[in-house]
């Protein structure tokens, strides 16, 4: 079975020759072996049938064109899975063998892998054998046209190319004739005929060679009004003047023995330049920048020259990209691909003028044809590029100075450059962020290196050694390598190696390859205040940070410069931008091992210090945000004795001008503070840094953080001795128990609490642990003893002066006053808590004592009063965005509806206060919300109704191990 397009269309099956039934069915095959073994769309084929308008049946005639053309091929012999229905269209699937062009991409590139002219030209001769004549010459079709010129180019690159080979070789005289015939199928093309002029004067033809000059450049004149170029010109000149340096070299089946000296050596043409290293044999993924790059790389003239800078940290694979990306885009830039590696990061980085003239070498002019100074040679080389298709790569470019000089004029020619460090004065550049790999794409690639066997045998494994990696591209490399050399070793054995921390970079390398090697090369470049900011960020541990937190680790009001040459060199990378428009920072996992292990170069006194400013910074910021949250029973507690670094005020206020959205974004790095504080034997900072949020995490129902921070600093100070700050913890802990009716755990916690406070004199924290655990007497029906312990608190705030904790506690004793039907008791007591909370100007408690207070109304027959109450709370409430009180809150609404047999009214607040129990794991009260719903629906003669809801009720206190013991209007959520 063979197909071919590299000439008139082709397909022959089991020795026939295969019959197609019209012109149509001609376009479709050669629209399928075009684009072979991909998806050829119907829209495709469209419009390759009909090149401008279509007619309605369009895609049911293309179908009929496939179906035709299917049967045909059948009738030959091929087989039914040849063109295959996909998704969208269809698609013909060959081996190389099987069709022209594909062996052709084949032979090319198999010839482009050889060092040796002469076996690349060999091979390029085989590639050439594929051809026919002119691609698709026997097909009408705009769209097919455009691809067969796609291919006819090609293959003139590929003529060319091999010719050049040739002419190094010594075969002048026997590429005469070809290069004749070739520069008759391009008239125009100056690089054929500088190749036809050196083989005509290496044959003793001197004067034919000037005519071929001639001729072209009258052709140029007359038809473009433009004059030969440079490069032509100049071996114009050396072929008038019989120049012996364009002597032909002996014929060989290699190149001359030794390279001319430099020193003394005129210009020699050579082959088109093709500079660029091999591909990476396994290069996979990066489908998305390899797009972007195959963009600007396209050939389809470009209106100005094209720049494109690949940045990233070390490791990345940068170099491996761009050097892919080359080679696939090659095909574009007929005249040569130049490579110059510039050594930016090395201890002695290229000098831009030895780099062009290294360039003007590989562009043939060589001794004293080079002129001395940078700004000539930059000169010149922008002239010799000024006609070419050229593909110059930059890699590992240290600054923009470096680059600038190298930069082609031409519009016809493109740059890729990779940096580790972002080089924003290229005017025009497109820069390009290259991170590590995507998980699936770093399993991939070790699976390649390692062996599909292996790796499916110990997947966890392998897991745990990519993580360790970080998916970065050179460790997965070495840890592979390693693998692969060792094929006896199991992965477990790699794994334990590389998860101690402590090993892992030096368990990273193998030859010249080395992760800690490659980021010292960064490190060389950067100034001592910069590594000495890298390595304290790595102290901070796996997280993203705010840019601010450079200041005070290097004891600084502003390091924001020091951060900048950070990400400009790609060692601390910029993640994104949070809710309060804050940059957010973090280093790869290994540049941070590296950064610890610069640390331990320091003082441990040194570290320490920098630890605690940052902290003490963090723990400011905390307390100002909770200062601006809606006061609770948790706040207003006199702070331990942890110092507080205050950020200059611009930066701090533009931090808290939303603190409710900073502590949002803040989440996870303030539990990273507590760690860090305990991990560094602070439990001051530790145990303060976990109650500052306390509030915020009230406000937000985040249970789960609160605990997993108050526990982590709980034991850090329990272990130092700290009592202050374990009694505030266990309070902390003992309200979240009682948020999650957890009340024994609760007792335990604020019982505990209770007595430090007592042993360490602590009225304060005597009082607030009172007074929740007469919260705990009063949910379970204990009325005497919780009001016995609310007025012992109460007493204790008067004492102390703490008007914020006393019109909480005068509110508690209202509550409880009403408990005990003391109803003229419980009036005083509301109006007194509400004219206190009026006169501190704190809304929130106003609102729940609006709230609570309209429990006296309702039990007094004015459910009028009780709903103004509550619609002013739940207003309040809901411009705080206080979910949990909204909730307890509209529980009280559905209550009093329920009372005036209102069932839709309290249908509504109680449904959706059931929502918001069940979102913040409140099931006591879900169930309440529940008992309530049915027992209205029961009223209404909806029995089934009501045994759901009733049964959903009954559920949910099983699960907490409970009983409706306290009416809806006894839960309270705080005293």
């Amino acid at each position: 079975m063979r197909f071919g397009v590299l000439g008139p269309l082709h397909a022959r099956i089991t020795g026939l020759e295969v019959l197609l039934d019209g012109p149509r069915q001609a376009k479709v095959l050669a629209a399928l072996l075009v684009d072979a073994n991909k998806l050829v769309t119907t829209e495709r084929l469209v419009t390759v049938l009909w090149d401008e308008t279509a007619p309605a049946t369009a895609v049911r005639q293309v179908q009929d064109a496939v179906s035709g053309l299917r049967r045909n091929l059948a009738a030959c012999g091929a087989p039914s899975s040849l063109i295959s229905t996909r998704r969208g269209g269809y698609q013909i699937n060959l081996a190389p063998d099987q069709l022209d062009r594909l062996e052709f991409d084949r032979e090319r590139h198999l010839a482009e892998g050889h060092q040796a002219p002469t076996e690349k030209a060999a091979g390029l001769r085989r590639a050439l054998a594929c051809w026919r004549g002119a691609a698709l010459a026997d097909i009408s079709s705009q769209v097919l046209e455009l691809d067969a010129a796609q291919l006819n180019e090609k293959r003139a690159a590929t003529y060319k190319q091999c010719l050049s080979i040739e002419l190094v070789l010594g075969r002048h005289r026997e590429v005469i004739e070809e290069l004749i015939s070739l520069l008759r199928e391009h008239p125009y093309d100056e690089q054929v005929a500088e190749h036809l002029m050196l083989a005509l004067y290496r044959s003793r033809r001197q004067g034919e060679a000037i005519q071929v000059y001639e001729r072209l450049r009258r052709t140029l004149a007359s038809d473009l009004g433009i004059d030969p170029g440079p490069p032509l010109r100049a071996l114009h000149l050396r072929v008038l003047a019989a120049d012996p340096a364009l002597t032909a070299p002996a014929p060989t089946g290699g190149p001359p023995d030794a390279p001319p000296d430099t020193a003394t050596a005129e210009p020699v043409m050579v082959m088109p330049v093709r500079q660029l290293p091999l591909d990476v044999p396994d290069f996979l993924g990066r489908a998305e920048v390899l797009a972007e790059l195959a963009r600007l790389l396209d050939g389809s003239a470009p209106d100005r020259a094209t720049v494109a800078v690949i940045v990233g940290g070390p490791g990345v694979g940068k170099s491996s990209l761009v050097t892919h990306a080359a080679r696939l885009a090659s095909a574009a830039f007929p005249d040569g691909q130049l490579y110059l590696d510039l050594a930016g990061t090395s201890d002695e980085p290229r000098d831009p003028a030895l780099m062009l003239a290294e360039a003007l070498r590989a562009l043939s002019i060589a001794g004293s044809a080079i002129p001395g100074g940078l700004s000539e040679r930059a000169a010149l080389y922008r002239s010799l590029l000024a006609d070419r298709r050229m593909l110059v790569v930059l890699d590992d470019a240290g600054h923009a100075d470096q680059v600038l000089p190298l930069l082609p004029g031409s519009d016809g020619c493109a740059v890729l450059i990779t940096s580790r460090t972002l080089l924003t004065q290229l005017p025009g550049a497109r820069h390009i962020d290259l991170d590590v790999l995507s998980p699936e794409e770093a399993g991939e690639l070790f699976t390649g290196i390692v062996g599909r066997t292996r790796v499916e045998r110990e997947p966890a494994e392998a897991a745990a050694i990519l993580a360790c990696c970080g998916n970065l591209p050179l460790a997965i490399r070495i840890a592979g390598a390693k693998l692969m050399g060792r094929p006896a070793w199991s992965l477990r054995v790699l794994r334990e190696r590389i998860e101690d921390e402590s090993r892992r970079l030096a368990e990273l390398r193998i030859g010249d390859l080395s992760v800690r090697a490659s980021v010292e090369l960064s490190l060389r470049l950067l100034p001592p205040d910069a590594v000495r900011a890298l390595s304290l960020l790595g102290l901070l541990g796996p997280h993203t940070l705010p840019g601010w937190v450079v200041g005070p680790l290097l004891d600084r009001p502003d390091a924001d410069d020091v951060l900048d040459t950070l990400v400009d060199a790609s060692l601390v990378r910029l993640t994104a931008t949070d809710a309060i428009g804050q940059p957010r920072y973090r280093l790869h996992d290994l540049i941070r091992t590296c950064a610890v292990e610069i640390a331990a170069g320091l003082s441990e006194a040194d570290r320490r210090d920098a630890i605690v400013r940052v902290l003490s910074a963090w723990l400011d910021l905390a307390g100002r945000g909770t200062g601006r949250l809606p006061a609770g029973l948790l706040t207003g507690a006199a702070p331990g004795s942890a110092p507080r670094l205050p950020l200059p005020d611009a930066l701090a206020d533009r931090l808290m001008a939303d603190p409710l959205s900073w502590f949002d974004a803040e989440r996870d790095t303030l539990l990273g503070a507590v760690k860090l504080a305990v991990d560094w034997g602070l439990d001051e900072l530790a145990w303060e840094l976990a109650a500052e949020p306390a509030t915020y995490y009230d406000h937000r129902c985040l249970y789960q953080d609160w605990e997993h921070g108050h526990r982590l600093a709980l034991n850090a100070a329990e272990a130092a001795g700290n009592t202050r700050g374990a009694s505030v913890l266990l309070r902390g802990l003992g309200q979240l128990h009682i948020y999650r009716d957890e009340f024994d755990a609760a007792i335990r916690a604020l019982q505990t609490s209770l007595g430090l406070c007592q042993d360490g004199q602590d009225k304060r924290g005597e009082a607030l642990s009172m007074a929740m655990l007469s919260t705990v007497s009063r949910v379970r029906g204990h009325y005497d003893e919780a009001l016995e312990r609310v007025e012992y608190a109460r007493t204790i705030a008067v004492s102390e002066g703490d008007q914020h904790l006393e019109a909480q506690l005068s509110c508690s004793t209202a509550v409880m006053r009403l408990m005990h039907g003391e109803l003229d008791e419980a009036h005083f007591w509301f109006t007194e808590a509400l004219r206190q909370a009026r006169n501190l100007g704190d809304g929130h408690r106003v609102a729940v004592v609006l709230r609570r207070f309209s429990r006296l109304h309702d039990r007094r027959g004015d459910p009028v009063e009780a709903l103004r109450c509550l619609d002013q709370a739940l207003a309040a409430f809901e411009d705080l965005a206080d979910e949990r009180c909204v909730a307890y809150t509209l529980l009280e609404v559905g209550r009093v509806h329920a009372g005036q047999h209102d069932r839709d009214g309290a249908g509504l607040a109680l449904e959706r206060a059931a929502a918001l129990f069940h979102r913040h794991g409140d099931r006591h009260d879900e169930a309440a919300c529940w008992q309530l719903l049915g027992d209205l629906a029961a009223t209404a003669g909806l029995h089934d109704l009501a045994h759901v809801h009733r049964e959903r009720a009954r559920r949910l206190w099983q699960t907490i191990g409970d009983t409706p013991l306290a009416k809806p209007e006894e839960r309270p959520s705080s005293p």
